[in-house]
Formats: C-alpha cells, structure tokens, sequence
C-alpha cells in the first residue's frame, strides 16, 4: 500500500512549497512512482511542480455525468467517470499529479462523488508514496477521499494565528476519526532561530516539537517570477530541511 502524506496548514504558510519539494525529494530518494494530489480548490501545486493542469476530478464530476449519459450504450456510467479520472492525471519523470479542484458543485452529485472517490483510491493504489496538498479545513479528508495517513505535516509560518490553524488541524483530524500514523509540525520562514515565546506558544498548543524550515531568498524569487519551486539549487537549504525530513519519514 502507498505511503500518504498529507501537507496542510493556513493559507500563505507555505506548505504547498513544502509539498512540491518533498515530491522532488522523494524521485531523487528513489521512492517512485509518486502522486502528488492537490486537494486545494485554489489549486497552486502544479504551477510548483512546473505542470500544466488541463482538467480536474472536480471538472469530471460537474460534466462527466453529462456526457455520460449522451454517449451511447455499452459503457456504464461508473467506467466511463473511472476513464475520465485517468485521463485527468498529468504525468511527468518520477511522479504524476491529480488536481481535485472544487470540492462540490450546484447540483446533486451523490452517485459521481461515489464513484470518484473509489476512482481517487484506486489509482492511489500504483503509487510508492502519495503527497496531498490539503487545504486547512481538511475538505477531502472530510469526505474519506484521502483515506487514513501515515504522516499529517502541518505547516505554520511564525505567526500565532498559523499555530492556531495547525492546532484546529489536529482537532479536525480527531474529529474525522482519520487514522493518522505521525503528526508532524513544521514552522516554515523561520529566520535568525526560533523566538522562545513563540516556540512556548506551540507547546501550549500540544503540538510537536516543530521542524524548522529556514527563509530562503530562492523560493522567494522563484514564487515571484512564477517558476516551478522544484528548480531550486540542489544545495538550496529548504529542500536540504525537506531531505532530513524525507529521511526520517521513510526509515
């Protein structure tokens, strides 16, 4: 069974940064074939992955339906919205990426929701390691799209609003009944050390000892200029704390 990581915290924290160069990490460690998975309606991960998404799973719920049943006999609804899945995935060296877009529509889409849930696990299923790019309010784990975790990466930047985000993250994991083998937290942008009140701040918080990724003038210019993240150097200090990570992660 594939490995799944979830990477998830407040908006602007940095996780799909996170996200994209634990992808990277994860070819360059050999544990391939991996899917990265972005659950977050606002979808950036494939613009930090440097691909091109053409359709989402959200994209087959709203109009698979539809054209499911304009075409003609000998193919079931359920095959036909499996098909459409696969061909939604976007494929590259190492990895493929599935977008899942907006989580609901206008309408009633109980029976495609059913189906592509199933779809979602089943292509997981081909995959060494899965990498999902959460939004904060876990909406796809909600709905058992992701299933259980072996590892729930929480993402803050040096903020105590970003904490509070990671702390109602473990709340709602709990609430979810969502079998999650690691919480992980990692306090992202962190320059000059980490100041004590805050660090103080966290553990009042019950959450871990925090992973500490540095500010990085790289990724900042990169995320600027509209550049795939995983083009940083291979000496570029995030994707250095993001190897240590990996390395821990897959003993």
């Amino acid at each position: 069974m594939a490995r799944a990581i979830a990477v998830t915290g407040k908006g602007g924290a940095g996780k799909t940064t996170l996200a994209a160069l634990l992808v990277r990490a994860l070819v360059e460690a050999g544990h391939t074939p991996v899917l990265a998975v972005d659950a977050d309606p606002n979808m950036n991960l494939n613009t930090a992955l440097g691909l091109q998404v053409e359709e989402t799973v959200g994209d087959v719920r709203e109009d698979g339906l539809q054209q499911a049943e304009a075409m003609p006999g000998g193919m079931a609804k359920a095959e036909f919205l499996r098909l459409r899945v696969q061909q939604a995935l976007v494929e590259s060296k190492g990895f493929d990426l599935l977008a899942m877009g907006r989580p609901e529509g206008p309408g009633c889409y109980c029976f495609a929701n059913t189906i592509l849930r199933a779809c979602v696990d089943e292509i997981g299923k081909r995959y060494r390691v899965i990498v999902i790019d959460c939004e904060a309010g876990l909406e796809h784990l909600s709905r058992r799209t992701a299933g259980d975790l072996d590892v729930l990466l929480m993402v803050s930047d040096p903020s105590i609003r970003s904490l509070d985000t990671a702390r109602r993250v473990m709340d709602l994991a709990e609430e979810l009944h969502t079998s999650v083998g690691r919480r992980l937290f990692a306090l992202n942008r962190v320059a000059n050390g980490l100041p004590e009140d805050l660090l103080a701040a966290a553990r009042a918080r019950g959450l871990p000892d925090p992973i500490l990724i540095p500010e990085d003038d790289e990724i900042r210019r990169l995320d600027q200029a509209g550049r795939p993240l995983i083009e940083v150097r291979d000496d570029n200090p995030v994707l250095t704390a993001i190897r240590t990570l990996l390395a821990d992660l897959m003993l």
